[in-house]
């Protein structure tokens, strides 16, 4: 036997002998051996990764299989295929002891900066798609796992490569575009000539600036990266399999194993017949193949399952076996595997025998993501029961049949409306296993199809999904048996048995849709409280559904002769399914101008500074610091209330728990329980009251994260709940929940303004808010220095001054003993801003108290549930306009959810008053904020900081008055757009405006006129789909809207005898380049190359008193800081520059040196001439503005409210850009982040305060998929901008808003849908534009059918905040 054996072989007694100790076990990581002795049963193999073999390049994003931080590949040698599989899979899932015999190759394993790097993580960083690279080693291992399989990829293959990926700073497009040079359709020829010429010279629209778009300038810009700097990809080149693993799986079976944890006990057993044997000695015991459920319920849902049988192995659950019925698949057949057999199958057989298989595909194209489908299994998909299964209602519809058995014999059993007796239930006794499925073939006549509707297309859980089967008596239309299946409308799957019966016998025409109808409706009814909310839209998708397969039937019975009408041409888009486009981009920016030296990089599309490094899992942040030797663990411990006293404590459950060290209360902070980044209104830990649920109560303190987290659930808090609990806008509304002061900017006389009016409407609008969802989590590591109350801390955070202030006043010790340390974050967008400090000064505390370093990374459900996201806004309208459109007069009154403490929202509300005109000229405008109280978790800066809920409210108004007077928008926005010294309702004169460049260089690099006319075209063709279009402008004015924030940037240089240069600045680094524009800045400065400047960190003991890095100011305040730092030591190197001119760099830096002279310099800005008085409406509160204009097509399913992304152009202006490549990464990352934000991020709270949404699985931000099929970004050319470092401008939140074309788009389709039903004129549709929202005003005789109960009548399952 090899050594890869263990020494105990157990035998099939030992294996069911409870006190039997474990085995060891044996497996690769990176071609080195591993042989784990004391295997936990409940660790993950990321776990394993990061904290017993410090690889941290793997990153843990959210623990749920669903962002794709954790991707690695295993491998395995598959004796039935006779070949190694690889396959990508969530590190965060896989247990560890399901790895026995596997290789493990983590991103690490594949290239090192040092080394080598391997061609995918070259081509992610020189192609600009890694930002805050947090995501960035999974999506190289999924890009490195397909091309392990397939050399030569399609570009479908890596988009369903990285269905289960998320990114949420580069909105996807380098990224694809970068790896599009791995595909068949372009493998880059380096520049040396192939068939059809080069990719290089031939205009490939991809990534190259093309001629038709250069818009009246001859500055014709390089490419943002050339790939013929690519290395070619050599699959010789990659890791082998271990040998050792190779002839072990050619030579015996797999092995019987047992691992105990603290626990959990987990055997797997290697036959059938020890499965059977354990499943009678353990009836209650969990079967795990993938994991993908059973470990998602013992982390989110605290259920313990104390044996695990892991039946993954056994030769009779993975067999395929073609029979006379259909195909029988292994109930531990992957669905991997199972979309690979159906579509051999499909491509070999009669189409009218693969209906089912067909229907099976459909639904796994859209199934999880590819690491999930990869070790998921089929039987465990079936068993899990779930009511929204994608799969459950196909087999059910096909009448699938299960095999199952016991050691009593084995039953065949069909899976009908029988076989889920309740919620997550099954008809299987506890000794019973599911062995097998039978998929089977259709007949002639026989008709199938399955539907699934959800939130996102890729990766998400359904709403309502469907399977239907249909069967026509010979040569006819006759309905001779109908199965109709529906997930999401039940507590199980079920069958709508009394339409079914209805309709048989009856012919498949008009009648029969009507019939079905009606009947649906009253068989598929909801409770109006049903779980799952959207009881309208549900309803409604049942009878939309049923309308697709009844058209897709009508027009297989046409074409096959049987049906003599054909189907309406307009109608027939109902019933094609979706494909996807691969989407194709151009990049417009400036080249330098001529004679621009080669070393001089400002203006150049320079790489991420870190990009290489985040590419091969080197880049450090937070949570890869490695362990100190006493290092403890911390747990938050919050509310499960939004409003109680708390009337007691009991923590001696927890503290009696394995590993516990200590809780931490109120009582144990040293200094002062008030903290708040702008009042002292809220407290470190709760006292005596919460006021949200998930508000922090103490900490649990124990020496790992597993034994923190288990004790932390053990501690029993009673309450006295209060009331009243006010969770909506509307509530606080009726509750004159406030926080004061109330902002008023008024200007105009608004009375004779609506006097003049020839038309006056009102109107209102409600926007929600939306989860920062930055890939990283809050973290925090306290180290305490032992001696006059010092501490250092390594957070990740956007303020690391107030972390420092706050920290210093939780621990009553001077600022000047805190020394807070940030080296990079993996996202930020505001959510680090202000609310980074609710964790780090618990941890803090904890740190102080025990004399010990702590840490904690919060989990993404705990992340998402205390730390608050962008306000949710609701707005009140009243406008007055002219016949022509023009706009006269505005009152608007807007409200924020603020949430249970003020945070920043007197400030949010302040920038949304800011931006109420949008872009627009009025003469008479007042408007109003209102700040809500409410009892939920204090809202925060979000990417744009109110100017995106502000604006949009802007652009409803301004669409319902284009809708009122039945012209084209585009017009109307057109005619009221601000021109040159036109002043602002807060009396700020526009001088240098473009915004009327942007926009007319916007609509013809977007040809909106023939766009225009192909739209109306495409709509008089097709009832069932529409499509529409928006152009929408933005005006963002730039400066912090506190004052005292823009007081300061400053920046510290040092030189060094050998001439590098050590550089800090008061900004941090969080994916969106701003260390690469400060090196660029320095390099232009001193004139050296920018290889000679480094920067390490940002720290408060480097530079103080910074402001946090956020309003988009951070390279206009640190640039001029740095700038100025530099400028001093060029002064005091000047002498020796004079005096030996021909010298190096390093000689007059060594010159100066033994001369004397001081060779670090400190330096420091402020914008000069802001300020603002809300009482008299004078001062000047924005520096200057940043505008952009763009253009949108999108398409939607007016029966399912889903849309699609035809087209956007952007152009934005961004002055003379520092770094066009990063620019334009930061426009479109906030415009990918704004598509969210307006059509697909939605929160959903209980009436109770409780938040749903708390994970990838039921919150869900764009995907790949998502990205506009055709995207334009134009940074427009000569329009420098005299008020920031060299000429440039902010660029990080202004194109968010940009994002609204999308949503108002929508609205231009849903208004041609409704003409469709006779509707015209405003009508009101909320942010986000939800396929809910979609459909529910795309009214027609489906959505008759399916009235909404009254309000009032009914508590709602979740409400709007």
């Amino acid at each position: 036997m090899s050594d890869l054996t263990y020494g105990k072989q157990t035998n099939r007694n030992n294996l069911m002998d409870p006190n039997m100790s474990g085995d060891e076990l044996v497996f690769f990581v990176n071609g080195k051996k591993i042989i784990e002795k004391h295997p936990d049963p409940e660790m993950t193999l990321l776990t394993y990764l990061r904290r017993k073999l410090v690889l941290t390049g793997s990153k843990l994003g959210c623990a749920e299989g669903g962002c794709g931080a954790c991707t690695v590949m295993l491998s395995k040698y598959q004796p039935h295929l006779r070949r190694v599989l690889h396959h990508s899979v969530n590190g965060c899932l896989a247990p560890l002891c399901s790895l026995h015999h596997c290789a493990v190759t983590t991103v690490e394993g594949i290239g090192s900066v040092a080394g080598k790097l391997h061609p995918v993580q070259e081509r992610i960083a020189k192609s600009h798609g890694s930002q805050c690279g947090f995501c960035t080693p999974g999506i190289v291992m999924s890009m490195y796992a397909l091309l392990r399989n397939n050399p030569t990829p399609c570009m479908a293959d890596i988009e369903e490569a990285f269905q289960g990926n998320l990114c949420r700073c580069t909105g996807y497009r380098p990224i694809l575009e970068g790896y599009k040079t791995f595909t068949k359709e372009r493998r880059c020829c380096g520049g040396k000539g192939k068939e059809n010429g080069c990719c290089m010279t031939n205009g490939d629209k991809t990534n190259m600036y093309t001629d038709e778009h250069a818009y009246r300038t001859s500055v014709l810009p390089a490419p943002l990266y050339d790939p013929a700097d690519f290395q070619p990809l050599d699959p010789t080149q990659e890791i082998i399999f271990p040998p050792e693993l190779m002839s072990l799986g050619k030579g015996q079976s797999s092995p019987q194993l047992r691992f105990r944890g603290e626990r959990v006990l987990w055997l797997q057993p290697a036959s059938l017949e020890q499965l059977l044997d354990l499943k009678t000695q353990y009836p209650n015991a969990k079967m795990v193949v993938g994991n993908t459920e059973v470990g998602i319920e013992m982390k989110f849902k605290n259920l313990l399952y104390p044996v695990i049988l892991a039946p993954a192995y056994i030769p009779e659950l993975n067999t395929v076996q073609h029979t006379d019925e259909g195909i029988v698949f292994g109930a531990s057949c992957s669905l991997t595997l199972l979309g690979d057999v159906l579509k051999a199958a499909v491509g070999k057989l009669p189409p009218h025998q693969t209906e089912v298989f067909a229907a099976v595909l459909e639904q796994l194209r859209w199934f999880a993501g590819l690491q999930i489908r990869n070790v998921a299994a089929i039987g465990g998909n079936i068993m899990t029961a779930s009511p929204i299964s994608d799969l459950n209602p196909v087999f059910m519809a096909a009448g699938c049949k299960l095999t199952l058995m016991s050691k009593g014999g084995e039953r065949v059993v069909v899976m009908d409306e029988k076989f889920f007796p309740g919620y997550r239930r099954t008809i299987l006794t506890p000794e019973e296993v599911l062995l097998c499925v039978l998929i089977p073939y259709t007949k002639k006549g026989q008709y199938f199809a399955a539907y699934k509707q959800s939130p996102r297309r890729e990766d998400d859980i359904s709403i309502v999904t469907s399977g239907m089967s249909v069967t026509f008596a010979e040569g006819s239309s006759v309905v001779k048996h109908l199965a109709l299946s529906y997930g999401g409308m039940a507590a199980t799957t079920v069958l709508a048995k009394n339409t079914a019966s209805r309709l048989l016998g009856k012919q498949w025409k008009e009648e029969l849709l009507q019939d079905a109808c009606s009947s649906l409706a009253e068989e598929m009814t909801l409770h109006p409280s049903a779980p799952g909310g959207m009881v309208t839209y549900r309803r409604t998708l049942t009878l939309s559904l049923f309308y697709k397969f009844y058209l897709t039937v009508q027009q297989k019975l046409a074409s096959e002769g049987v049906y003599k009408d054909v189907v309406r041409a307009d109608y027939i888009s109902a019933t094609e399914i979706y494909h996807h486009k691969s989407p194709s981009s151009v990049q417009i920016f400036q080249a330098v101008p001529d004679g621009q030296k080669e070393e001089d990089v400002v203006g150049r599309p320079m790489m991420h500074l870190s990009a290489m490094k985040q590419a091969t899992g080197e880049a450090v942040y937070c949570d890869d610091i490695p362990l100190y030797e006493n290092e403890l663990y911390l747990c938050l411990i919050t509310s499960t209330k939004a409003h109680a006293h708390i009337l007691s404590i009991d923590t001696s459950e927890a503290e009696s728990m394995p590993g516990v060290v200590s809780c931490v209360f109120a009582k144990d902070i040293p200094g002062s329980n008030m903290t708040g980044p702008a009042v002292y209104d809220e407290t470190v830990l709760a006292d005596d009251m919460v006021t949200c649920v998930g508000h922090i109560i103490g900490a649990v303190v124990a020496d790992t994260q597993a034994h923190a987290q288990r004790a932390a659930k053990a501690v029993r808090i009673t309450y006295q709940e209060l009331q009243p609990v006010i969770v909506t806008i509307q509530d606080a509304i009726t509750h004159q929940s406030f926080f004061q002061p109330v902002r008023t900017i008024q200007r105009g006389d608004l009375d004779q303004g609506f006097t003049q009016a020839d038309h006056i409407l009102e109107g209102e609008m409600h926007m929600g808010g939306q989860e920062h969802f930055y890939l990283e989590t809050n973290v925090t590591v306290a180290v305490p220095k032992g001696e006059d109350g010092e501490m250092e801390l390594f957070v990740s955070t956007q303020s690391a001054t107030k972390t420092q202030s706050l920290v210093a006043k939780a621990l009553g010790v001077p600022a000047s003993r805190v020394v807070v340390r940030v080296k990079r974050m993996g996202g930020g967008f505001g959510g680090k801003e202000s609310r980074s400090t609710t964790l780090s000064t618990v941890v803090a505390v904890a740190a102080y108290r025990l004399k010990r370093p702590v840490r904690c990374m919060l989990d993404r459900d705990e992340d998402m549930l205390v730390t608050g996201g962008r306000h949710p806004f609701y707005g009140r309208y009243k406008v007055g306009f002219m016949k022509s459109g023009k706009v006269v007069a505005l009152e608007v009154t807007y409200y924020n959810n603020a949430g249970n403490s003020m945070d920043l929202s007197l400030s949010i509300m302040e920038r949304a008053l800011f931006h109420m005109e949008n872009s627009y000229s009025i003469a008479n405008i007042r408007g109003r904020g209102y700040m809500c109280k409410t009892h939920l978790p204090s809202n925060t800066a979000f990417r744009g900081f109110g100017g995106p809920q502000g604006m949009l409210i802007a652009e409803s108004w301004m669409s319902d008055v284009a809708l009122s007077l039945r012209l084209p928008a585009e017009q109307v926005r057109r005619l009221n757009m601000y021109s040159q010294g036109e002043r602002t309702p807060y009396s700020q004169i526009l001088d240098h405006i473009t915004l009327d460049r942007c926009w007319d260089e916007c609509l013809e690099i977007s040809q909106v006129n023939q766009r225009r006319a192909g739209i109306e075209q495409y709509n008089r063709k097709h009832r069932w789909t529409k499509r529409g279009l928006a152009v929408v402008p933005t005006k963002f004015g730039i400066s912090y809207t506190a004052l005292f924030l823009n007081l300061s940037a400053g920046a510290l240089v040092h030189i060094y005898t050998d001439g590098s240069v050590l550089l800090t600045h008061g900004g941090t680094e969080m994916g969106q380049g701003l260390h690469t524009k400060m090196v660029q800045v320095a390099s232009r400065t001193l004139g050296i190359p920018g290889s000679k400047i480094h920067i390490t960190e940002t720290s408060t003991n480097t530079v103080p008193n910074t402001s946090p890095t956020a309003a988009s100011a951070s390279s206009d305040l640190n640039g001029a800081a740095v700038h100025n730092a530099c400028e001093i030591l060029l002064h005091r190197l000047e002498p020796y520059k004079t005096k030996n001119p021909n010298g190096s760099w390093e000689d007059w830096v060594r010159a100066a040196y033994f001369d004397r002279v001081s060779l670090s310099a400190n330096g420091f800005y402020k914008t000069p001439d802001l300020g603002y008085d809300f009482e008299t409406n004078t001062g000047r509160p924005f520096n200057y503005f940043t505008y952009g204009v763009a253009c949108s097509e999108v398409e939607i399913d007016c029966l399912t409210g889903s849309h699609k992304n035809i087209h956007t152009s952007i152009v934005m202006d961004v002055g003379n850009s520092l770094n066009p490549a990063l620019d334009i990464g930061q426009v479109e990352g906030g415009f990918m982040q704004g598509v969210g934000l307006y059509t697909l991020e939605e929160l959903k709270y209980s009436p109770q305060g409780y938040l749903f949404t708390r994970g990838p699985g039921m919150y869900k931000i764009p995907a790949f998929g998502d990205i506009p099929t055709d995207l334009t970004v134009s940074l427009l050319r000569d329009a420098p901008n005299d008020k920031a470092i060299f000429s440039s401008k902010a660029v990080g939140e202004p194109p968010l808003f940009l994002a609204a074309s999308v949503f108002f788009a929508i609205k231009d389709a849903i208004t041609a849908a409704r003409k469709e039903s006779g509707l015209s004129g405003p009508f009101r549709l909320d942010s986000p534009a939800t396929p809910e929202r979609i459909r529910n005003t795309c009214e027609d005789r489906f959505t008759k059918l399916c009235p909404p109960a009254e309000p009032g009548t009914f508590t709602p399952w979740a409400v709007v905040v």
